[in-house]
């Protein structure tokens, strides 16, 4: 009998449906979810993340939303410290915990037993780096990561600044792949992971839906409101699909209309680097159709089946 503590993992292409399905199946089993979505660590950044509201963190506990504000940087190391804590908090209580989210570096770190390398940071390479990507752009500098390291470029966003210069630093300063440096060790869990999905025109349809009412509810208020209290549009927590274009809506620099339609292009990319993380093919990954009717009673089955046994 596997003596690991349990821990059932809901993952997915953003948009495809995780939270209210995530919502529904915790009520049902006792559970408590721990956010894996990079994006939702941030104070402030609500509309523009699709971040669960006050009311439905008020119907299942959440962890790891709303931890840190803008102008704080989450590591992948302390993410994955604050996740084990809150797990073991969770188990600790018999509740069962749900690790959700679409951010498959932050999953893998959790479920995987990742070890990430132990470089520490440079803060002179970090500085030159950084007045590369301002002379030559970000895109220039994330290509060059592209040509040390294919494998690690690809699991990156272009428009992640810090985690690209993370990605060269331990590369320049090692003289080897960034992506051959994670340790990897047993997964300390015992793990159930459902994978929600969606046809890609579907999908597509609700990413445009979402960007829409993102801007009906106030994204440029919220971001005006972020900038008014000093946050710098530099920041890293700025540069989240629909941030970076919001703020330069309001600077003048591009009008409504493109910031929406840049953010549909930027989404669509993000769904195909996330479909890099989270393989249809592999094995270990109990997959669904979001849409299918009866799906959370059917999962709710597998979980109770998965924490008996």
């Amino acid at each position: 009998m596997d003596k690991k503590p349990p821990l059932v993992v809901i993952l997915g292409p953003t948009a495809v449906g995780k939270t209210a399905f995530s919502l529904e199946l915790a009520e049902k089993v006792g559970g408590e979810i721990v956010s894996a979505d990079s994006r939702l660590f941030y104070r402030g950044l609500d509309i523009g993340t699709a971040k669960p509201t006050l009311e439905e963190r008020k119907r299942v506990p959440h962890h790891l939303v709303d931890v840190a504000n803008p102008d704080e940087t989450w590591s992948l190391a302390v993410f994955q410290r604050a996740a084990r804590e809150a797990l073991a908090d969770i188990h600790a209580r018999g509740r069962i915990p749900f690790l959700v989210g679409g951010t498959g570096q932050y999953v893998a770190a959790v479920t995987r037993g990742w070890l990430p390398p132990e470089v520490k940071p440079d803060p002179r390479l970090r500085l030159v780096l950084e007045e590369l990507a301002r002379t030559r752009s970000i895109n220039w500098l994330h290509d060059g990561l592209n040509t040390l390291d294919p494998e690690a470029a690809g699991k990156i966003d272009p428009r992640n600044l810090r985690r690209t210069i993370r990605a060269l630093e331990v590369i320049l300063s090692t003289g080897k792949r960034f992506s051959a440096q994670r340790g990897q060790g047993e997964s300390p869990y015992r793990l159930l992971t459902i994978g929600l999905t969606r046809p890609r025109p579907e999908l597509y349809a609700r990413i445009d839906e979402r960007i829409e009412a993102m801007f009906s509810d106030g994204l440029l208020d919220e971001v005006r409101g972020l900038l008014e209290r000093g946050y710098s549009p530099d920041l890293p927590s700025m540069s989240a699909i629909g941030y970076r274009e919001s703020v330069a809506v309001l600077r003048g620099e591009l009008t409504l209309d493109e910031a929406k339609i840049q953010m549909k292009r930027l989404t669509r990319v993000f769904v195909r680097r996330q479909a890099n993380w989270f393989k249809a093919g592999d094995p270990a990954i109990h997959w669904f159709q979001a849409s299918e009717p009866g799906l959370v009673e059917k999962v709710g089955i597998l979980v109770r089946e998965f924490i008996e046994n």
